[in-house]
């Protein structure tokens, strides 16, 4: 179980681990992939192993939905066009806080799932997240061939990390009284996280490519 867990989650992984290396020169894209891996499944051991201290602090999933919302629109508006400014606009160190602070957000809400059914084991926790590794540096890479070629796949994996931002905001404990009167609560919060990033960021990219054509 623990094993399914970590390959649905390597999923958000890989994608976040794309989206933010493929502004960077290909001689850099590995050393990316590597490094916010590495550190990415070291924040969910951690994260893990304080998870019953975390669902203590009220509305950090709230905090850590919108934090990863503000994530994936910087990501989606980055300029990724404009080869000559590559190195201007991203940088390896910039790349790899962007992977490592997505996924200790992302965390939050996944370690949950990954305590309750580790029963508080440890080893079978790190077992999980080591055999997950491959399919997170795998899948970035494949996710990175695939953008390079189909640009509009950017806004596709914005849309994934923006519900997952959404699923956090609705898993928030005190908004339940909230979501529990609101019709159709499940479908306006992430329907709502998906479409606010996408339309901001398409209209905001559309205006940098007019503005550069000029």
């Amino acid at each position: 179980m623990i094993v399914g867990i970590d390959v649905v989650l390597g999923g958000d992984n890989a994608i976040v681990i794309a989206l933010a290396s493929r502004n960077l020169p290909e001689s850099e894209r590995n050393k990316a992939i590597l490094l916010g891996t590495g550190l990415a499944v070291t924040i969910r051991i951690l994260l893990t192993i304080l998870a019953v201290s975390l669902l203590a602090i009220p509305y950090l999933q709230l905090v850590g939905g919108i934090l990863l919302l503000l994530i994936a629109f910087k990501l989606l508006t980055g300029n990724h066009d404009d080869t000559a400014s590559i190195k201007g606009a991203q940088t390896l160190g910039t790349a790899v806080k962007t992977i490592v602070f997505a996924d200790l957000i992302m965390g939050l809400d996944n370690v949950i799932a990954i305590a309750g059914a580790s029963h508080g084991n440890i080893l079978l926790v790190v077992t999980g997240l080591l055999i997950s590794v491959p399919i997170i540096i795998w899948g970035s890479k494949v996710i990175l061939y695939l953008m390079e070629r189909f640009k509009s796949l950017v806004y596709i994996g914005a849309g994934i990390l923006s519900y997952t931002a959404g699923t956090m905001i609705f898993h928030e404990k005190n908004l339940q009284p909230l979501f529990s009167e609101l019709p159709h609560a499940f479908i306006v919060v992430h329907g709502g996280s998906v479409a606010l990033v996408l339309f901001t960021g398409y209209v905001l990219n559309r205006i940098k490519l007019l503005l550069n054509k000029k």
